[in-house]
């Protein structure tokens, strides 16, 4: 009679599985270029040069010339020259500026009406015209600034008009506004950068997934599961060894891709934009303890989805399905404008999401939340464990075809 497994027996029984998935997968390309390269290194690269691409961009829009077609130019002339000052250069009119911004050949156009120089002598409003289409997004910085320069003109004229009838300009402005902005430097950066939280996520997916599939569906395809299963070992113990596997695999991706963001995140023009990004090993620990129970999750629900495969191909669908789940949370609350709440903190994804958003927010994360957060979380991946290893003992998972 054998005697039974001492706990010391047990855990090298479930390290000598975690270390026979590690060391085959080490070898196999596909899940390298997966785990180590796509997904953490070229997401920061990728990110950066877009973000970089979009600042410098409006910037740029922002400082250089502008160029504004205007219609009536010859009724406003000190409105023109006020422009100009503003770095407009005005352009000859166009016969059809509707059509003209319609079909994108200029950005937007300036139509002063023939009844301005009348309305102005007698000291009645005027009226001039923006033509643009606000379903360009290339068409907002230059609309911006055009409006601004007349709306300063305005208030200039305005006040001229008021000093020219012996009253104090304050006189049309009984009411002023002192708008005391919160915000820090730091904290402003969440407009930038809340898609964060799900880069981190999709690393994670993108880290363990091929490994998750090869273990099961892979294995059962190669007919080398049965084998495996047929070793004097519980398939509890040959679970906890491939999910140990699946979980060092994305733990490893998700590290690389916290250096990556560190590294390149310093090239980000935030200054420009009055705003701070700490992406620091701070940052990159705080992100990994949340990131946690995540991990763990992730790795059983890729396992059990891809254990109901026959073959490969059938598991990377089923899988590739799955990945829509990390996306969700991130698409609510990026797209819906929702207050957090304690209770959010405890539902997975969305927690790790509100977590990584106080972090670049710098405002930390707090105990309360953070027991909330890997709390919710470690429940629901000990529940996806459990579901996992109860499949791992049905003979049906070891028969390929």
């Amino acid at each position: 009679m054998n005697a039974p497994m001492t706990p010391v027996r047990r855990a090298r029984a479930v390290l000598t599985v975690f270390l026979k998935e590690v060391r085959e997968n080490l070898r196999d390309r596909r899940t390298l270029t997966s785990a180590f390269l796509t997904g953490p290194l070229l997401t920061p690269l990728m990110f950066v040069m877009l973000i970089n691409f979009s600042i410098n961009r409006e910037l740029d829009k922002a400082e250089q010339p502008l160029k504004v077609p205007v219609i009536g130019a010859q009724y406003a002339p000190n409105l023109i020259n006020a422009l100009k000052e503003g770095g407009v250069v005005p352009q000859p009119p166009v016969a059809d500026p509707e059509q003209a911004v319609r079909d994108q050949q200029i950005d937007l156009a300036l139509r002063i009406r023939k009844d301005y120089p009348e309305a102005w002598r007698k000291g009645q409003p005027v009226q001039v015209e923006l033509i643009y289409d606000s379903s360009q997004r290339d068409s907002r910085t230059p609309v911006d600034r055009v409006t601004d320069l007349i709306e300063h003109y305005s208030k200039m004229q305005g006040a001229m008009r008021l000093v020219a009838r012996g009253l104090s300009p304050a006189t049309a402005v009984p009411v002023v506004v002192a708008k005391r902005d919160q915000a820090t430097a730091q904290s402003r950066a969440v407009l930038l950068f809340n898609i964060l939280p799900y880069l981190f996520v999709l690393t994670l997916f993108i880290g363990g997934m091929y490994l998750a599939i090869d273990l099961t569906a892979g294995e059962r395809e190669r007919q080398s599961l049965e084998p495996l299963f047929a070793n004097p070992v519980p398939r509890w113990k040959i679970f906890l060894g491939k999910l140990a596997a699946i979980c060092a695999f994305s733990t490893a991706s998700l590290a690389i891709c916290l250096v990556g963001f560190s590294v390149v995140g310093r090239f980000v023009p935030t200054e420009k934009l009055g705003m701070e990004l700490h992406l620091g090993p701070s940052f990159a620990l705080h992100v990994l303890l949340l990131q946690a129970p995540m991990i763990v999750l992730l790795a059983s629900l890729q396992s059990l989805v891809a254990a109901f495969a026959k073959s490969y191909r059938e598991a990377q669908t089923y899988v590739s399905l799955l990945m829509m789940l990390p996306i969700l949370p991130s698409v609510v609350l990026m797209v819906m404008p929702i207050k957090p709440q304690d209770w959010m903190y405890s539902v997975p994804l969305m927690g790790q999401h509100l977590g990584i958003l106080d972090l670049v927010r710098g405002s930390g994360v707090s105990p309360l939340h953070l027991v909330l957060c890997l709390g919710g979380s470690a429940v629901a991946a000990v529940v996806a464990a459990g579901i996992t290893m109860q499949l791992y003992r049905s003979e049906r998972l070891a028969i390929s075809g």
